[in-house]
């Protein structure tokens, strides 16, 4: 495919209120709600080394270096296109960001060859496939399929991944089907405290469709639950902290 295809097969689309122009794929694994939730609950300063695992076409990580300033930011990508859109974005946008190509679940020696070895990182976030194949039918798009379709181990191994390259102390956050936040506290169980859970509601009439949740590697503080963030109102129009978040707010956990 030529440059002039590949752009022409893509749409480009505003987020944080317009503050950041992200080129994504016009069907397939397209980036939402999910990634700027997950950036605005994520914790970081100027300075912190950040990865994003998944990153497909760098929204959460993006996100959140416009909101927090110079961090350090890897995103992690395994499908080709969708990591060469991220560098592609994070150029447009000014955005410093090292794109690296590969799978999450690989082994810690790809990973160290990267440079991210054990103990190297400060903040991880990530937005693992969560839907379960045998409940829901897989796309015949293969980068909506590797996005979107998890197996019995994929929460279990990224998670894994990220205690791996986080430092005593660094934070992973993440978001996940709230009917799957049981596997959450157990995967997160070997070697997290100090968990921080937020559901997020698409109404306020309606049980919640996500969870995001923030842990800390190592240490003994004790679970927190947070007031839960309704997305829209009894009009079906955002409500007013959604609309905050949304633009570029932070999500405190």
């Amino acid at each position: 495919m030529t440059e002039r295809d590949r752009v022409a097969d893509t749409t480009t689309d505003a987020f944080l209120a317009g503050r950041l122009l992200l080129r994504q794929p016009k069907r397939g694994h397209r980036a939402g709600h999910d990634a700027i939730l997950l950036a605005a609950a994520t914790p970081a300063k100027a300075g912190d080394r950040v990865i994003e695992f998944g990153a497909g076409v760098g929204a959460a990580g993006l996100a959140l270096a416009r909101r927090a300033g110079a961090i350090d930011l890897t995103l992690v990508e395994i499908s080709d296109d969708l990591a060469t859109l991220a560098a592609d974005n994070a150029k447009a946008n000014g955005i410093a960001a090292n794109v690296l190509t590969f799978d999450v679940e690989s082994g810690a020696s790809l990973w160290t060859h990267a440079g991210l070895g054990p103990d190297s990182t400060d903040v991880v976030l990530m937005n693992p496939p969560f839907n379960d194949p045998s409940r829901h039918r897989a796309s015949s798009d293969p980068n909506k399929q590797l996005a979107h379709m998890a197996t019995g181990t994929t929460l279990e191994m990224w998670i894994h991944a990220a205690r791996r390259v986080l430092k005593p102390g660094g934070v992973l956050t993440l978001i996940w089907r709230a009917d799957g936040l049981n596997d959450v506290l157990a995967a997160l169980g070997r070697g997290f405290s100090g968990l921080a859970i937020l559901a997020v509601h698409s109404d306020m009439n309606s049980a919640a469709i996500r969870v995001v949740v923030r842990a800390s590697k190592g240490g003994k503080a004790p679970l927190e639950i947070h007031p839960a963030l309704v997305l829209n109102d009894a009009a079906g129009q955002p409500t007013e902290r959604a609309r905050t978040i949304l633009s570029g707010g932070a999500l405190p956990l």
